[in-house]
Order: structure tokens, then C-alpha cells, then sequence
């Protein structure tokens, strides 16, 4: 295994523990806030540590470099997955088991999936029909229990 193999694991193991981590401190804050209120504090902690880091690194002008085509994409999928699929997630969350709902919302690799294999022509291959499968039967049997 190559030195670059090993630090993508690695970085996939992090990337692991915060979002399995992450649910439980949503779910504690949930509490007492509105979901609404939640993401808006949730974005302006992102956009604030991104533009420091921006700063700090020199890259902030890197932004003027963007094209139009790559805001507007961006922009778009913050706006579905960074404000409102965030406030359904919390929406749901608030109130919701959390054994339940994010694996529930964690199955969204199955959309995408399909996609890749409808919008962009990817392979339909045996494993990946099964891993769909299967991940619409664990979605059950999370749901069931």
C-alpha cells in the first residue's frame, strides 16, 4: 500500500468519526434551539473558520479566479445540502431517534449511485446493484428496530 493509499484511509477513518460524532452534539443542541437557528449557526462557524484559514493560507484571492459556472454550482449545492437538507436533517433529528435517522439520511449514497449509473453512464455492475440492495435492506431493518 502506497504512502498516498495510507493517508486516504486515514483521513476517511477521520472523516468517520466526525460524522458519526457529530449527530450526537446536533442532537444535544437541538434541544433547545430551532432547527433554522441551528444551521444558521452551523454555516456562520464554516464560513468564518474557511475564511480564516482562506486568509491565513494566502488563498483568499483564489475566489476571484473562480468562474460564474462554478459559483453558481456551488452555490446550488450549498443551498441543498448546507441549508435544506441540513434543516430537514435537524428538522427530523430534533425530534427523532437518532439510532434512526442518520442512518437513515446516511443512505443518500444510494441516489447518488443511481445517478452515476443513470446521468453519468457508470457501470451497473453486479457489486454495486448488490451494495444498493443491501443498503435498502439495512435502511429497513434500522427503521423496523
Amino acid at each position: 500500500m502506497t504512502h498516498a493509499e495510507l493517508v486516504n484511509i486515514g483521513l476517511l477513518v477521520v472523516t468517520m468519526i466526525l460524522w458519526g460524532t457529530t449527530p450526537l452534539l446536533e442532537k444535544i443542541g437541538l434541544r433547545e434551539i430551532d432547527p433554522a437557528i441551528g444551521v444558521f449557526i452551523r454555516s456562520t462557524a464554516v464560513v468564518a473558520v474557511l475564511a480564516v484559514y482562506l486568509l491565513a493560507t494566502g488563498r483568499f484571492p483564489e475566489l476571484a479566479r473562480v468562474s460564474v459556472k462554478n459559483y453558481a454550482i456551488f452555490a446550488a449545492t450549498g443551498i441543498m445540502a448546507g441549508l435544506l437538507a441540513m434543516w430537514t436533517y435537524f428538522y427530523v433529528l430534533r425530534s427523532g431517534m437518532i439510532s434512526q435517522v442518520v442512518p437513515i439520511t446516511a443512505s443518500y449514497p444510494i441516489l447518488t449511485a443511481a445517478l452515476g449509473i443513470l446521468v453519468l453512464g457508470e457501470a451497473a455492475t453486479p457489486q454495486r446493484i448488490l451494495g444498493i440492495v443491501l443498503t435498502v435492506i439495512g435502511i429497513v431493518l434500522v427503521k423496523q428496530g
